[in-house]
């Protein structure tokens, strides 16, 4: 492990939100390095699935500063124009991107906070983490998980139909992930598609850049004291993208109640119904990935940490972006990462003025 380095801010994650605070950070002058653990950049997006698509045209799934170029043939960009898009942002504006850093721990040290690393350790006087929630998949605590005999996997771990030809599988989630995934297996495989209350597809003609505007209204009407209008939820919970309503529209996507257990070769209702499956694949969602923050001690119930916008409550010098409505209005999407960036990083150069 090389000596101990110094940065005015250290950032955490190399991502769409790392980059995003990244350009506003370099916008105000600041001296700083993004961390990323990482080999290639691109953050999440290079582990995701072939045929996942954005919830939004290219047009309306841009990082402040620079529109995201239309993919040809694409209305929703997939992918790996995202990953394509990502890295060409972080060379545009020579974000000083470190990678692979995997980040250990985050420690207070006097008036600084330590970043230690698998390769180093640097001392700063803020930190913005933004690792998201990819690398900590959630998996429900299902009777009879650890029996079942055929495969098992997480929306983490998913790549394409091609894996499963011909098999019966269960997809379990009435989320974007598991509509996208029931959709993608449909027609090559014995699906079964299970949810835990019947599937809500939002309106044909909402995406990703409608979905920002009523999570920004709800934020605004949170703060404001007034009534909580639902925001996103109230509208549904699929986006209906071109594969996702094809898919419905051919009766592809029939949901199923959730399941009571799992038996070696099969699910089972609580009605003794069975459906035999060779593999199942649990699209249920992510938590936070925080575990570096553990040594600060500021993680509260649900495992969250108190935040005052994307502020750490009972740490002033942290910052956490990109997580979800918790750290800002859709602040885990393209399109909604931008405004928080922006108030972190104002934020983070107002404290260093005030320390000089």
């Amino acid at each position: 492990m090389t000596g101990t380095r110094h940065a005015q801010v250290v950032v955490i994650g190399g991502g769409q939100s790392g980059l995003a605070a990244g350009y506003h950070l370099r916008r105000l002058g600041l001296d700083f390095i993004i961390l990323d653990a990482q080999p290639e950049p691109g953050g999440a997006w290079q582990h995701a699935w072939d045929s996942l698509r954005l919830f939004s045209p290219a047009a309306f799934s841009s990082l402040p500063g620079r529109p995201m170029p239309v993919q040809t043939g694409q209305a929703y960009p997939d992918a790996a124009h995202v990953v394509g898009y990502l890295t060409e942002y972080e060379r545009r504006y020579d974000l000083p991107v470190h990678r692979p850093v995997r980040v250990t721990g985050v420690h207070r040290d006097g008036g600084l906070l330590r970043v230690e690393t698998d390769s180093s350790i640097w001392r700063a006087e803020s930190v913005i983490s933004a690792t998201g929630t990819w690398w900590r998949p959630f998996l429900p605590a299902v009777p009879g998980r650890e029996d079942f005999r055929g495969r098992q996997l997480h929306t983490a771990e998913y790549r394409g139909s091609r894996d499963f030809v011909d098999q019966r599988v269960v997809v379990v989630g009435g989320g974007n992930s598991g509509a996208q995934i029931a959709a993608d297996l449909a027609y090559d495989t014995e699906l079964t598609w299970v949810t835990q209350r019947p599937p809500r597809f939002l309106p044909d003609d909402i995406d990703g850049r409608a979905l920002f505007d009523v999570a920004t209204a709800r934020r605004r009407a949170l703060d404001e004291g007034r009534t909580d209008t639902g925001g996103v939820a109230s509208l549904g919970d699929i986006v209906a993208v071109p594969p996702v309503r094809e898919a419905r529209d051919a009766g592809l996507l029939k949901a199923s109640p959730m399941f009571a257990t799992l038996d070696r070769d099969r699910v089972v209702w609580a009605d003794g119904t069975r459906a035999a499956a060779d593999a199942v694949i649990w699209c249920t969602g992510f938590r936070p990935a925080l575990s570096h923050l553990a040594p600060l001690g500021l993680r509260g119930p649900r495992g969250r940490i108190a935040t005052e916008g994307t502020r750490a409550v009972a740490e002033p010098r942290l910052h956490l972006l990109g997580y979800g409505d918790w750290t800002g209005p859709a602040s885990a999407t393209l399109i909604g990462v931008g405004r928080p960036a922006r108030d972190a990083a104002g934020e983070v150069a107002a404290l260093l003025d005030a320390g000089t």
